[in-house]
């Protein structure tokens, strides 16, 4: 009884993970050798206006984390040309 509940709550966490998960993670498939500089994508997100707090690689991605008007928002950028792809805000 016991191994039919554990089994039964894997699968359901299996099933909600990809839910849980907020990030953007698919932004190029070039090569890390050929990546722009991650300090890049943070002036880019300076220049829009943001408080850089934090940045990271994410999947393909530039995460930059930053606050503009009081809000928190993730913004991921494309190492290949600096774009950005996808904006949360928290």
């Amino acid at each position: 009884m016991r191994l039919t509940i554990a089994a039964a709550l894997a699968v359901a966490f299996a099933a909600i993970s990809p839910a849980l998960a907020d990030g953007y993670k698919d932004c190029t498939k070039l090569d890390k050798a050929s990546w722009k500089p991650a300090a890049e994508a943070e002036a880019k997100a300076k220049d829009a206006g943001y408080e850089v707090r934090r940045s990271k690689v994410e999947g393909t991605c530039y995460e930059v984390y930053g606050v503009k008007g009081d809000k928190l928002y993730e913004l991921f950028y494309s190492p290949e040309d600096l774009s950005l792809k996808h904006t949360i805000a928290k």
